[in-house]
């Protein structure tokens, strides 16, 4: 899943790429969560003026998508929007497109056709991956390149209660590592 893209409503939104209440046309990049290249780009145009009912079109690679956009009603008044799923036509808050995939799609219309990286690894490997991708996105907001530090210092404008959580998890991940490596070396010397 994660090597496809992803819509995700909340974030669209709240990042001002689509405006509920007007039309709106914008761009989008998604990046690697490690390594910070850029892996796609599309163009989104969505009109989200009409309270009943509203559609984005997503542009990319020179294939274009409708996606039908839905506000469902909250408990306390006013709405909420969701995607029509194209395939389900369920109301989802995110969308995906596997790799090799043409279109999105809800997460229950892909089922098991695909699945997380992490279902794959063993837990030295998911330690690994924590460690890169916490590493990733401190570089990232900070600015910093991720091979010139092992644990990155925390960037100026992020609260340290934030930065103390991310050191503690990584901490977390190289005992994991360590108790990998142990283990590892145990079973080495059982064979000489």
């Amino acid at each position: 899943m994660e090597a496809g893209l992803k819509l995700d409503m909340n974030r669209l939104i709240r990042s001002d790429v689509i405006t509920p209440g007007s039309y709106r046309c914008s761009s989008v990049c998604w990046t690697d969560g490690y390594s910070c290249e850029q892996r796609a780009t599309a163009t989104i145009s969505a009109d989200m003026s009409d309270p009943e009912n509203g559609w984005l079109h997503i542009g990319i690679d020179g294939e274009t998508q409708r996606i039908l956009l839905w506000p469902m009603p909250r408990h306390f008044g006013g709405h909420q929007w969701y995607f029509a799923c194209p395939r389900r036509h369920i109301p989802v808050s995110v969308l995906w497109m596997p790799p090799g995939a043409a279109s999105f799609a809800s997460k229950k219309h892909w089922d098991r056709q695909v699945a997380y990286q992490s279902q794959f690894l063993d837990q030295t490997d998911r330690a690994h991956r924590g460690q890169a991708k916490i590493r990733g996105r401190l570089c990232l907001i900070g600015s910093f390149d991720p091979d010139e530090w092992d644990f990155p210092p925390r960037p100026k404008w992020m609260r340290q209660r934030t930065y103390d959580n991310a050191e503690a998890k990584f901490d977390h991940y190289e005992h994991i590592l360590e108790i990998g490596m142990l283990h590892l070396m145990d079973r080495l010397t059982g064979l000489l």
